[in-house]
């Protein structure tokens, strides 16, 4: 079973967004893990927005990149420009991949538009993670 690692800056929203649909889309495939270079929390605007599409991920935890020095990933997947600057070697001999997607926790607006924001950043994520399943799983 393939070992799948999608790493962001606090582990908060996109990295859990990601891991959220590749466990979905992989099922017995991967064991799918999100870390943060730091640990922000979860955010619940992006547990909400999950639920919404029917994923929970509400026993998600932020972790912290370090908690995974042991396990040797076949896949790391950066989700934003920040984590892959900062983590630009991995210790392994995973294939790394890297996508920057907007951060919707920095958008300001309404209730509303926030929400559409974290929207808009699920769906691409979502098309991201079931293309990564289907070319690489």
């Amino acid at each position: 079973m393939k070992k799948v690692l999608v790493l962001c800056t606090g582990n908060s929203c996109r990295s859990q967004i990601a891991e959220g649909y590749l466990r979905h889309f992989a099922g017995d495939k991967a064991v799918v893990y999100s870390a943060g270079v730091e640990t922000h929390g979860v955010n619940p605007k992006a547990v909400a927005i999950m639920a919404e599409d029917g994923i929970d991920t509400s026993n998600h935890t932020s972790n912290n990149l370090d908690e995974y020095g042991d396990i040797d990933f076949d896949f790391v997947l950066t989700v934003c420009d920040n984590a892959k600057e900062r983590c630009p070697y991995f210790p392994t001999n995973a294939k790394q991949f890297h996508h920057n997607f907007p951060d919707p926790a920095k958008v300001t607006g309404t209730e509303e538009e926030v929400l559409e924001a974290f929207r808009a950043v699920r769906e691409q994520i979502k098309t991201y993670s079931e293309n990564f399943v289907k070319k690489n799983l």
